[in-house]
């Protein structure tokens, strides 16, 4: 396919063929060992040095020099956890599942965007509002509830049951009454993780948000009432 010969395009490079030994090289200790910086075993040959993106690598990405190569996006790994890394010849790796939750504009979208790589598989009511009626994430119909419920509850079964092929798997809700996420967290086995926010900082946001700026009322008053039912 087309774009796997722009990553093979890349792969046999003069650029990235330097990057790679330079990176060997640097990482070799005094005893002139190379180790696999996942597992920690001794690489005895360079050829089965593997230079790993911990971005994975795309054609919209590939020529952007502060992904491909940076050496600090890059580790040696040997071929064993690098097909642990990829999923691949017999290797799986323990998928996980992660509750983000907490109030309106407390920064859950911004931590999964920063988290979350390339194959997981994210859940967000406002993110399937805005995939079924082509409508901004922040414009919800309330017409179409049903439809879109129906599409996540399809999907949280999908990671209860790990159908699919995806890495990890996040979700994003609210989640403001404790009983309702520790139930689908221990129905997912998941783990929870807290965006803490203030509900001062949160309004603060708010007033600074431009795609709000029509509708700051009713979001006011998501985030008022998330901090009413919130329990921790």
């Amino acid at each position: 396919m087309a774009k796997y010969a722009v990553l093979r395009t890349f792969y046999a490079s003069q650029k990235w063929r330097t990057l790679r030994l330079a990176i060997i090289l640097a990482r070799t200790n005094k005893k002139g060992e190379l180790r696999c910086e996942k597992c920690g075993e001794i690489i005895t040959d360079t050829i089965n040095a593997i230079a790993h993106h911990k971005v994975e690598l795309t054609p919209e990405n590939v020529n952007d020099y502060s992904i491909s190569l940076n050496p600090d996006l890059i580790e040696i790994l040997c071929p064993d956890c690098h097909n642990k890394e990829h999923n691949r010849f017999g290797h799986s790796r323990e998928r996980k599942v992660y509750i983000v939750f907490g109030a309106p504009l407390s920064g859950k979208n911004t931590y999964v965007k920063q988290e979350a790589r390339r194959g997981d598989i994210v859940v967000d009511m406002d993110y399937l509002y805005q995939a079924v009626s082509m409508l901004p994430s922040f414009d919800k119909p309330d017409n179409l509830f049903t439809n879109v419920k129906g599409i996540y509850n399809l999907l949280i079964d999908n990671i209860k049951t790990r159908y699919g092929r995806w890495n990890n798997a996040w979700i994003i809700g609210g989640f403001a009454d404790r009983y309702r996420r520790e139930k689908l967290a221990v129905d997912l086995g998941a783990e929870l993780i807290f965006c803490e926010a203030s509900k001062e900082e949160c309004l603060a946001r708010l007033e600074l948000d431009e795609d709000r700026k029509y509708r700051k009322n009713e979001w006011k008053q998501y985030i008022e009432k998330w901090f009413t039912r919130f329990t921790p």
